[in-house]
């Protein structure tokens, strides 16, 4: 986003209603927040041009597709390894729905979602056998307790 961009509280509550709903049309949006469908249309369209909202997209219950065990992965790299070379490495695995850098000991952790257990193990080896990895740390999930949409602005 544009550092010279800022959201007012109308930005704010139309990227609010376009979280819930990213197929709301522009008159939906514009009755939950007050303003006409072209307003609206004109705000979203800046939000779009300036950065502030990068794309739309759909949201998929990973069960629904068969993909229920889930888990995180710290990975431990040699030497100085990039965010680029973890990035490359582990981008090319559909499995890895997140990949951050982190603090603390790893150098970065992995959200992964797999059909089972076997799956993602499968997937872990595959990106243990990096020729930069030392190590990796798994950590499956039992129960999720809060889901917030990325990118959900707090109040």
């Amino acid at each position: 986003m544009s550092a010279a961009l800022q959201l007012d509280q109308l930005d704010r509550l139309i990227v609010g209603v376009l979280l819930e709903d990213g197929r709301a049309t522009f008159a939906q949006i514009g009755d939950r927040v007050g303003l006409s469908a072209p307003a609206v249309k004109r705000r979203v369209d800046r939000l779009v041009s300036s950065g502030a909202i990068t794309g739309f997209t759909v949201r998929v219950d990973p069960s629904v597709v068969g993909w229920s065990t889930e888990g995180y992965v710290e990975i431990y790299c040699r030497g100085s390894t990039s965010p680029a070379e973890i990035l490359k490495a582990v981008d090319k695995h559909p499995e890895v729905v997140s990949a951050s850098t982190v603090t603390g000991e790893a150098d970065a952790i992995l959200h992964i979602l797999a059909s089972d257990i076997r799956h993602f193990e499968q997937v872990v080896e595959r990106i243990a056998s990096e020729p930069f990895l030392v190590r990796t740390k798994s950590e499956l999930v039992l129960s999720p307790l809060v889901r917030r949409e990325q990118g959900s602005l707090p109040d």
